[in-house]
């Protein structure tokens, strides 16, 4: 703790000294700033705030000094390739969607919400930043009619590719249903759903025995085949690179 000097100003009242070590306003000295930003992304702020004997307001303020310091010196000129999609930021239906620079793996911009109107923010920050909506040549999302509506309204020269965890989600709910469906005709493919959708080299020896039996007996044709056409689908993905 360091008592900063105060002088008295005939025009401005009492006035702290300013010092080289000290935000204005802040509080805290430089040095401490730099300790909490560089705990502050490994930990919740509430138990920073514990581990450092403060109140987490306090960390706030300090943290969003900083984050709204550099968001207003980002420079988005280069981007070209931009991934979206949504997050829940806490327990129940309250969601953020996050933007991220394919090429360099950085999140640019986070807002409230999932619907189409996301875009029309995101596209509002980019342009103050330097960047330009018809320079967005690629954007990636899951499949949210949400998304795809605000992505071919606000960058209609962007070319849209569906992500591929949530394509293959489709194929591998797809695989299960032909699974359930078949299950009603032979009873041994209950508790088996996972044997058709792992991967086959993350298969044990004693799995892979028994899909190879699950997939010779003739109710389960239907679902091998579904296996099969998955196996397919997804060799694609590893074959092919935008």
């Amino acid at each position: 703790m360091a008592k900063v000097p105060r002088v008295h100003c005939d025009s401005c009242g009492v006035c702290l000294v300013p010092v080289p070590w000290a935000r204005e306003g802040s509080g805290f000295t430089l040095l401490f700033e730099a300790l909490v930003l560089s705990l502050a992304p490994a930990m919740p702020i509430k138990t920073l705030a514990k581990e450092l004997n403060m109140h987490d307001t306090r960390l706030w303020r300090v943290i969003r000094h900083y984050t709204e310091q550099a968001l207003e010196r980002r420079d988005l000129s280069g981007v070209r390739n931009v991934g979206f999609d949504e997050t829940a930021s806490k327990r129940g239906h309250d969601y953020v969607s996050v933007f991220v620079d394919l090429d360099t793996s950085k999140v640019i911009f986070a807002t409230e919400g999932k619907d189409s109107s996301t875009l029309g923010r995101f596209k509002t920050f980019l342009e103050k930043h330097g960047g330009r909506g018809e320079n967005i040549e690629r954007m990636c999302c899951d499949m949210s009619q949400a998304f795809i509506k605000g992505a071919r309204e606000h960058f209609p020269g962007a070319k849209l590719t569906f992500d591929k965890f949530h394509v293959v989600k489709v194929v591998n709910d797809a695989v299960d249903s032909v699974r359930r469906e078949e299950r009603k005709e032979d009873p041994s493919l209950a508790h088996t759903r996972y044997l058709w959708l792992k991967n086959p080299q993350t298969l044990t020896e004693k799995q892979k025995a028994w899909l190879g039996e699950l997939s010779l007996r003739k109710h389960n044709r239907k679902t091998a085949r579904a296996c099969q056409m998955k196996l397919g689908f997804q060799d694609i993905f590893r074959r092919f690179r935008l």
